[in-house]
């Protein structure tokens, strides 16, 4: 008789194995630990043959029944199924082994990225890798293969983009090689086949001309939250999305401290507004009592709001990304070769450097700059330096204070200090 779906769920085990035959060949092997798997006889060739159909309650007694037949039919057309089993399992994991399944396995498995950095990541291997390389087989895949869309990305002007793409395409071939996948990594010999963009360092003044610009902020006449906005910027000389997405929990007035966190909460329909600290860490910038004066004046206008620099034509904006260097220019500064504002990071951090006074770690550390000797960062990266790094922005802050008045070098106003 055959079986029924009550019959196989009750089903007790004994002592020894026993079979539960269905029909055509099909029967459920009921084994002494409790584990039923679904068999089904046949011949071949003239030889009797077992195939396995899967395991009960996963595969239901319809669904065993429905694999019966298609293995029936296999066999009637001269197809072995246990044959055609294999060739579908291979098919399956050569699937499995295309650069793209590859790629996509080393991306899953790379956890130290933030969630944007990661979503970047993902985004140009799906615009510029996958289309030419995604379906091809890993071990198929030679230096020519690889080179090719990166090439393209490289003659299209995108230099940035092309050394990171070779970057990363070296990096999921490793992994192949690591994973057994491949013996060698064929991207080893793109090495300099990829032409890297030459770093164009944003522009700064030089440090005799502080005072020039201390004056033309003073007297600048545009809106006072942009004139707040540049003051800051110079005093803290943080990034321009730390300082722009700023949020008003993140500041401490009684400990004098800004916190950075390493992400933010996205703001609907502002790009990028998730950005925290570039270096994917909270960021701590203690605060001079110059740039807790603007602060309390900015928290006047926009405290009552989540965002510090809110923007002109809603509270729930930032002030665009332009705004500083647009003021800049309104001053009378070309911002492409003489001073933009991501420049002041350039002229506090050499001013830093020039008085002497204080440690390249806390400096750095202030700037936010990552540490690249990779021995080192192991013991340094938890030291913040804050207690040195309080005493060097207020430094800084009255040496801005000094040069309103005189130039001064920081070599000659650290004698004074």
């Amino acid at each position: 008789m055959a079986l029924t779906d009550i019959k196989v769920r009750s089903a007790k085990p004994e002592a020894k194995a026993y079979k539960l035959t269905d029909g055509d060949g099909m029967f459920l092997l009921v084994h002494p630990n409790g584990s039923k798997y679904w068999r089904l006889r046949y011949r071949f060739g003239g030889k009797e043959k077992t195939l396995a159909l899967g395991v009960y309650p996963e595969v239901s007694l319809a669904d065993a029944r429905q694999k019966r037949d298609e293995a029936r039919k296999l066999v009637a057309v001269g197809t072995d199924p246990n044959e055609h089993k294999r060739a579908v399992k291979a098919e399956l994991e050569d699937e499995a082994k295309t650069f793209e399944a590859v790629a996509r396995a080393w991306h899953s498995e790379n956890k130290k990225w933030s969630a944007l950095h990661s979503e970047r990541i993902l985004k140009g291997l799906e615009e510029h890798l996958f289309p030419s390389l995604g379906n091809i087989h890993i071990a198929d895949l030679k230096t020519k293969d690889l080179l090719a869309p990166i090439k393209f990305v490289e003659r299209s002007g995108c230099l940035e983009v092309a050394m990171r793409l070779k970057q990363r395409t070296t990096a999921i071939m490793t992994y192949a090689v690591q994973n057994g996948l491949i013996d060698y990594n064929p991207a080893q010999d793109m090495a300099g086949a990829i032409i890297s963009g030459k770093v164009t360092h944003r522009p700064a003044l030089p440090l005799d001309r502080l005072p020039e610009l201390l004056e033309r902020i003073d007297k600048y006449k545009g809106r006072e939250f942009t004139k707040w906005a540049i003051k800051l910027s110079l005093l803290l000389f943080i990034r321009s999305s730390e300082l722009r997405f700023a949020r008003w929990p993140e500041i401490d007035f009684d400990r004098a401290l800004w916190t950075i966190p390493a992400e933010r909460e996205p703001l609907p329909g502002v790009k990028f507004s998730e950005r925290g600290s570039k270096m994917h860490t909270p960021h701590l910038v203690p605060l001079s009592r110059q740039a807790l004066e603007i602060l309390k004046k900015i928290h006047e206008v926009s405290g009552h709001c989540e965002l510090v620099f809110i923007g002109d034509h809603s509270v729930h904006k930032p002030m665009s990304e332009g705004t500083v260097n647009k003021a800049l220019q309104n001053m009378g500064y070309d911002t492409k070769t003489e001073i933009c504002g991501h420049g002041f990071r350039t002229m506090a951090c050499s001013s830093l450097i020039e008085s002497g006074l204080w440690s390249r770690d806390a400096v750095e550390r202030q700037m936010s700059h990552q540490e690249r000797n990779g021995v080192r960062a192991a013991y340094i990266h938890k030291a913040e330096h804050l207690e040195e790094r309080r005493l060097m922005v207020q430094w800084w802050a009255d040496f801005l204070d000094v040069n309103r008045k005189k130039e001064t070098s920081p070599f000659e106003f650290a004698k004074l200090t």
